[in-house]
C-alpha cells in the first residue's frame, strides 16, 4: 500500500499526461493557424475548421467516455492487485468502442448536411465545413480505439505511452498540414482545406498504431475476444453511460456557444474558433495533474487509502493553480499577438482581443475544476459528476447565455457564460468531496 506520494511520484504521471494533453490540442490549434492563413477566403475556412473541430471534439468527448471507464476500472484492480479479474474486460470494452465509432460514421456522414446547418453554417463556410468533416469522420474508429488504449495505459499509472504516440502525432501533423494545404511547388498540389483533414487521419493512423505496440509489449492484456462476458463489462457500460450523459450535456454548451457566435457572423465565429481552441489548449495543459489525479485516486481508493488521497489532491491542485497562473502571465505578456498567429483579420482580431481576458482570469478556477474531475473519474463516481454539469449547465450556462443575448452581449456573453459554468462545476464539487471523503 502507498504510505505517500512525493513530488516526483506525482509529476511522474503528470508531466507526460501534460504533454500528451497539449499534443492533442495542438493537432487542432495547427489546423488552424495553418487554414486561418490561406490566401483565399480564410476567415470562412477558419470558421469552418472550427466548427467541424467543436463538432468532432463534442462527438468524440461523448462516445470516448469508456477511456475514463477503463482507467477507473483498471487503476482500482491494480490497487486490489487484482488485474488477473479484468483480463478479458479490456479487449472488449476495445471492441465496445470500435463498435461505437462505426456507428457514429455513418450517422453522421449521413447526415453531414444537417449537422452543420445546425450550427447555423451557410454558403461557403457550410461548403467547407462538410468537405473538411467527411474526410475528418474516417478518423472515428482510429481515436476511439487510441484513447481505449490510453485509458489502459492510464489505469496502469503509466502516462509516458501516450505522451510519445501524441508527441509524434504532432510532429507528424505539422509537417503533413504544411505539406498538404500549401502544397510544395513543382512535386506536390495544394490541397486547401481537404489537406488539414487527410494530415489528420494519416496523423491518427500513425498514433494509433504506436499505442497498440506499447499495449501489447508492456500490458498484461491482449486484445482476444472471449465469448463469455466479464462481469465487470456491464458495471463499465453503466459508468461510461454516466459519462457519456455528462460528456453529452457538456457538450450543449459548446454546441450553443458556436451556434450563438455563428449568428453573429463569420468573423465572431472565426474569433469564437481561436478563443475555443485556445480554452481547450489551457484547458489540456492543466488537465495534466488531472490525469495524475484519475490515476492515483482509483489506485487509492482501491487500497482505501483516504488520508493519502485528500493530501495528494490538495498537492496536485497547488500545482495546477501554479501552472494555470504561468501561462495567464505568459498570454498576458503577449495578448495582441496571439491573436495574430492564427489569423491576419483586423475584424476578427478585434472581436478576439476584446474577450480573450475572461477566458484568462478563469483559469485558476478551471484548474480546480479539472482536478477534482479527474479524481472523481478515477473514483468511479460517474452519476455524481453527471449530476453537477447538469445542473452548471441547464441553471448557469444557458440562462447566462440567453440573458446575455437578450442584451445583445455577444462574445462577451458567451464568454460570461462560460465562465458561471465553470463556477459551478468547481465550488459544489469540491465541498461534496471533504464532506464524503475527508473524515473517512
Amino acid at each position: 500500500m502507498l504510505q505517500s506520494l512525493s513530488f516526483k511520484d506525482i509529476n511522474k504521471l503528470a508531466i507526460p499526461a501534460i504533454f500528451a494533453g497539449i499534443s492533442e490540442s495542438l493537432l487542432s490549434l495547427t489546423d488552424i493557424a495553418m487554414v486561418g492563413n490561406l490566401e483565399h477566403n480564410a476567415v470562412e475556412a477558419l470558421a469552418a475548421v472550427g466548427l467541424v473541430g467543436s463538432f468532432l471534439s463534442a462527438v468524440i468527448w461523448i462516445v470516448a467516455q469508456t477511456k475514463t471507464s477503463i482507467s477507473a476500472t483498471v487503476s482500482q484492480h491494480l490497487g486490489q492487485q487484482r488485474l488477473f479479474a479484468i483480463k478479458t474486460l479490456v479487449p472488449q470494452a476495445i471492441l465496445f468502442n470500435f463498435a461505437l465509432s462505426l456507428i457514429l460514421f455513418f450517422v453522421t456522414t449521413i447526415f453531414v448536411h444537417e449537422i452543420f446547418v445546425a450550427y447555423q453554417a451557410s454558403g461557403l463556410i457550410l461548403s467547407y465545413a462538410k468537405e473538411y468533416y467527411l474526410i475528418r469522420a474516417w478518423g472515428f474508429p482510429l481515436t476511439l480505439i487510441t484513447f481505449a488504449l490510453y485509458g489502459v495505459f492510464r489505469g496502469m499509472q503509466n502516462t509516458i505511452w501516450a505522451m510519445k504516440c501524441s508527441l509524434v502525432g504532432l510532429l507528424l501533423n505539422v509537417i503533413l498540414d504544411y505539406i498538404f494545404i500549401f502544397g510544395i511547388e513543382g512535386y506536390f498540389p495544394a490541397l486547401h482545406i481537404k489537406g488539414a483533414a487527410y494530415a489528420s487521419i494519416i496523423t491518427q493512423s500513425v498514433m494509433l498504431v504506436m499505442a497498440l505496440y506499447y499495449f501489447f509489449k508492456y500490458t498484461p492484456f491482449s486484445l482476444k475476444i472471449r465469448k463469455q462476458i466479464n462481469p465487470s463489462l456491464k458495471p463499465l457500460i453503466l459508468m461510461s453511460f454516466n459519462f457519456i450523459l455528462r460528456t453529452a450535456t457538456l457538450n450543449i454548451t459548446l454546441y450553443l456557444a458556436n451556434k450563438y457566435a455563428t449568428g453573429y457572423g463569420k468573423d465572431f465565429i472565426a474569433a469564437q474558433s481561436i478563443l475555443m481552441n485556445i480554452w481547450l489548449f489551457f484547458s489540456f495543459f492543466i488537465d495534466g495533474y488531472a490525469s495524475a489525479g484519475n490515476a492515483l485516486s482509483g489506485k487509492l481508493l482501491g487500497q482505501k487509502n483516504f488520508t493519502l488521497l485528500w493530501k495528494m489532491i490538495k498537492d496536485i491542485s497547488k500545482y495546477s493553480i501554479v501552472i494555470a497562473l504561468i501561462l495567464v502571465g505568459i498570454c498576458s505578456i503577449f495578448y495582441k499577438e496571439i491573436g495574430l498567429i492564427f489569423n491576419s483579420d483586423p475584424q476578427v482580431n478585434k472581436i478576439f482581443n476584446s474577450v480573450f481576458w475572461i477566458i484568462l482570469i478563469m483559469q485558476p478556477i478551471n484548474a480546480l475544476a479539472y482536478i477534482f474531475d479527474g479524481v472523481y473519474k478515477g473514483l468511479g463516481d460517474a452519476k455524481f459528476l453527471r449530476n453537477n454539469l447538469m445542473l452548471a449547465t441547464f441553471a448557469g450556462f444557458i440562462p447566462t447565455l440567453l440573458l446575455a443575448d437578450y442584451f445583445d452581449l455577444k462574445m462577451y456573453g458567451i464568454w460570461i457564460a462560460f465562465a458561471v459554468w465553470m463556477c459551478i462545476r468547481t465550488f459544489p464539487v469540491i465541498y461534496t468531496f471533504k464532506k464524503t471523503y475527508v473524515n473517512k
